[in-house]
């Protein structure tokens, strides 16, 4: 499967954003998405995930209310909004798509997307 993140870009604090993750092929609902992000100097880290079916999604505290991850398996898509936007949520955003759970959480799947740059001014 390939994955093209998209979305980002430059938006000032207390701002929104939606990320999408667009996949190939014809089996996107066998697939767990996972949405991972890197700031500059940090390791990368793990910011949301949602099951197959959408019906279950696990959050990192830091954006718990704040994001909300979404798939539509028609459109082949995964989603990410990003509301209340910090500074601190400056990154390069990164989805990942693994038909095992514990595979996406852990951010050890084979297929990820070339990410996409969030910036958040203060």
């Amino acid at each position: 499967v390939q994955l093209q993140a998209s979305g980002g870009g430059l938006v000032q604090a207390g701002g929104s954003l939606r990320l999408s993750c667009a996949a190939s092929g014809r089996t996107f609902s066998s697939y767990v998405i996972g949405w991972f992000r890197r700031a500059p100097g940090k390791e990368r880290e793990f910011v949301a995930a949602i099951s197959r079916s959408g019906g279950s999604t696990y959050y990192a505290d830091s954006v718990k209310g704040r994001f909300t991850i979404s798939r539509d398996n028609a459109k082949n898509t995964g989603y990410l909004r990003m509301n209340t936007l910090k500074p601190e949520d400056t990154a390069v955003y990164y989805c990942a798509v693994d038909p095992n759970w514990s595979t996406v959480v852990a951010g050890t799947s084979d297929y990820w997307g070339q990410g996409t740059q969030v910036t958040v001014s203060s």
